[in-house]
C-alpha cells in the first residue's frame, strides 16, 4: 500500500514536469507571427498597464521566470527573454500577469506573499519535528510539525488561483494588445495550461502527504490510549 502511495506522489510531479517540458520544447520551436522577443512582449504589456516602473531582467537557469514584487522586476530566463516563439510569448505574458496582480492588489497574491515566511519555516522545520516526534514517541512534536506543514500546504493551495489568474490575465493582455494572432491563441493557452499543471501537481502531492501524516498521528494517539 505504501509503495503505491509513494509511487503516486513521485509520478504526479514527474508527469506534470514532462507535460511542461514537452509543451515548452514543442512551442519554443514555433515562431510567433509578430516576431517579438519575450522581453519585448513583457514591455508592451507592462507599458499598456501603466507599469513603466517595472523592470525586465534576464535571469539565469532554464525556465527560471518569475515576478519579484519586492523589487518590481519581471525576470525572464534566457530562452524566454531572447526567444521569438509562442512559448516565449506565453511565459513572458504570464509573469506580467503577476505584475498586474500586484498593481491591482489581487487578494490571493497578497495572501501568498504574507504566507511566505511561515511557509518557508514550515517546509524547513516541520519534518524535523515530525521525525523527532516519531523517534521519541512524542505526539506533541508530531502535531506541531503537522501544523507547520499545514501552513506550507496552505501556501501551495493559495498558489493555484494566483497562477491560474495570472495566466488568464496574460491571455487577455496578449489578445487585446494584438501581440499574437487568432490562430496562435490555442497554442499559447496550451503552454500556459501545461505550466499550471505543475502547481496543481505540487498542491495535490502536498495535500496527500499532509493527510497521510494526520492519519499516522491519529493512529499514534489511538495506540497510546
Amino acid at each position: 500500500m505504501y509503495f503505491i502511495y509513494f509511487a503516486i506522489i513521485i509520478l504526479i510531479p514527474l508527469w506534470a514536469q514532462s507535460k511542461v517540458r514537452g509543451a515548452f520544447s514543442k512551442y519554443s520551436r514555433v515562431p510567433s507571427t509578430k516576431g517579438l522577443k519575450g522581453a519585448e512582449i513583457a514591455r508592451e504589456i507592462l507599458n499598456a498597464n501603466g507599469l513603466y516602473h517595472v523592470n525586465i531582467e534576464e535571469a539565469r537557469g532554464f525556465l527560471s521566470d518569475h515576478y519579484d514584487p519586492r523589487t518590481k522586476t519581471v525576470r525572464l530566463s534566457p530562452e524566454i527573454y531572447h526567444g521569438h516563439s509562442i512559448a516565449a510569448s506565453a511565459v513572458a505574458s504570464h509573469e506580467c500577469g503577476h505584475a498586474i496582480q500586484d498593481k491591482d492588489g489581487y487578494a490571493f497574491l497578497r495572501l501568498r506573499h504574507a504566507l511566505v515566511p511561515v511557509a518557508n519555516f514550515g517546509s524547513n522545520f516541520s519534518w524535523i519535528l515530525i521525525m523527532v516526534g516519531f523517534l521519541v514517541h512524542l505526539s506533541g512534536a508530531v502535531l506541531l510539525g503537522i501544523i507547520f506543514m499545514a501552513a506550507a500546504v496552505l501556501f501551495q493551495i493559495i498558489t493555484l488561483p494566483v497562477e491560474l489568474n495570472a495566466s488568464n490575465r496574460a491571455m487577455n493582455q496578449i489578445v487585446f494588445l494584438g501581440l499574437i494572432r487568432d490562430n496562435e491563441e490555442r497554442e499559447t493557452r496550451k503552454v500556459l495550461n501545461a505550466a499550471a499543471l505543475t502547481y496543481v501537481a505540487a498542491a495535490a502531492v502536498a495535500v496527500l502527504e499532509l493527510l497521510r501524516l494526520i492519519l499516522i498521528y491519529t493512529g499514534m494517539n489511538r495506540n497510546n490510549n
